[in-house]
């Protein structure tokens, strides 16, 4: 998301060939569906809007009402995640991430797009970035918490459990539309709730400054410019992922293919659509992941997205302040149990959309735009662990370095 930060799959060669404009044509804000899942009336025509939205675009906005999730519980959830990040570094670097994908991690700690970007992704410095909360058992968090926000682990658990309960309710109605029911699986999972922070871009600048300094120890900094990316191109590698974002805090862009000339574009994603202004909080963005592409052959699209600065003369929702306040979201990556394998669903849209796509390629297996936008989105892995660990060490290289001692250094 992602904007959705953890569970994400870097797509080699994205950045070169993208583009902000092409052929003079100012790029619109994407058109992604707005859709309102908390009534009681007909829901197979609310899955089959799901579905197309999720073959069409990879994305669709879920309507904030109140009944899926609390206002007050999202409002809380970004209090909380200021809270955090407000708390003395030691206190996070002592719950530092760990191969199970929990904990704190710091700026340019992950690279997203390594063979594009100069640094890691630039989410915070010198105050931590994001802090990565894993499945809680009965209430209670399986992992070290900081201090600061140790009395508040049954508000995590509770909102933890929104976004659960939102997630297999959006699974089950993507398995109406497909024809194929879902079942949900009880077991261990790599499902993460990440709270995350982005720096403002005056911070970092001054940050880059310091390190060129003489003096100082730290060479490998570059100045940071709103040229730079705040998340590199990728796509998520979870099944599905839930965005919450602040209205007037805009960065997210999806890529997407021009009808003019088949160029590929990275397109604004407003915070507030259109239509929802009045809402009790924005929508929350859902976006399609890769386990969700495997299973259905690639007739769900796992779009490739970044997050970028806002850019000068964006329309409303895509001004910040002068870049002189840091951004948060929330993000969290619905994964199925770690055994669960990856094999397409016995669904007959699926078959028959993997059947078209054989005869388009000559019969020489998956193709079509989805397969070269996003290499991940074929299946390479059998489990949904196995494609996770992967990822894992694609993102956070100097975690997975075996060359490295206990205390991180060099062996």
């Amino acid at each position: 998301m992602s904007d959705s930060y953890a569970h994400t799959t870097t797509v080699p060669g994205a950045a070169s060939m993208e583009t902000t404009q092409t052929s003079g044509q100012a790029i619109q804000d994407a058109a992604i569906p707005v859709i309102d899942i908390s009534g009681d009336g007909d829901q197979e025509q609310v899955a089959r809007e799901l579905v197309d939205a999720a073959v069409r675009h990879g994305f669709v906005y879920i309507r904030s009402t109140g009944k899926d999730i609390p206002a007050q519980a999202i409002d809380d959830a970004f209090a909380l995640a200021r809270k955090l990040f407000k708390a003395p570094l030691e206190e996070k670097q002592s719950c530092n991430i760990q191969k199970n994908n929990r904990g704190y991690s710091g700026m340019h700690v992950e690279t997203l797009d390594p063979k594009n970007q100069r640094i890691g992704d630039l989410k915070e410095k010198p105050t931590p970035r994001a802090f990565n909360f894993g499945e809680f058992v009965n209430g209670k968090a399986q992992q070290p918490l900081p201090p600061t926000i140790a009395s508040d682990e049954p508000q995590i658990a509770e909102f933890f459990a929104y976004c659960h309960r939102l997630s297999l309710k959006l699974n089950s109605l993507l398995g109406i539309g497909l024809g194929q029911a879902h079942l949900p699986s009880r077991g261990p999972s790599g499902t993460i709730l990440r709270l995350l922070r982005y720096p403002p871009l005056s911070a970092l600048a001054a940050a880059a400054q310091d390190a060129t300094t003489p003096s100082s120890s730290n060479k490998q900094a570059a100045p940071a410019s709103a040229a730079d990316v705040r998340a590199g191109a990728h796509s998520d590698y979870g099944s599905l992922t839930l965005l919450f974002r602040l209205a007037g805090q805009p960065g997210l862009e999806v890529q997407q293919i021009l009808p003019t000339d088949g160029a590929r574009a990275w397109a604004p994603v407003p915070v507030v659509p259109a239509g929802t202004e009045s809402d009790p909080s924005p929508p929350v963005l859902v976006n399609i992941g890769d386990l969700l592409s495997y299973w259905t052959g690639g007739l769900l699209r796992s779009t490739l997205h970044r997050v970028v600065f806002p850019r000068p003369g964006g329309g409303p929702d895509q001004q910040e302040k002068a870049g002189e306040e840091p951004r948060y979201s929330i993000a969290f990556f619905c994964h199925p149990v770690g055994t669960f394998p990856l094999e397409p669903v016995p669904s007959e849209r699926v078959r028959a959309f993997a059947a078209a796509q054989q005869s388009e390629s000559g019969g020489g297996g998956a193709g079509g735009e989805e397969g070269e936008s996003n290499p991940y989105a074929e299946r390479k892995v059998l489990t949904a662990d196995e494609h996770l660990q992967m990822r894992l060490r694609a993102s956070y290289l100097d975690l997975y370095d075996d060359n490295k001692d206990a205390g991180g250094q060099k062996a």
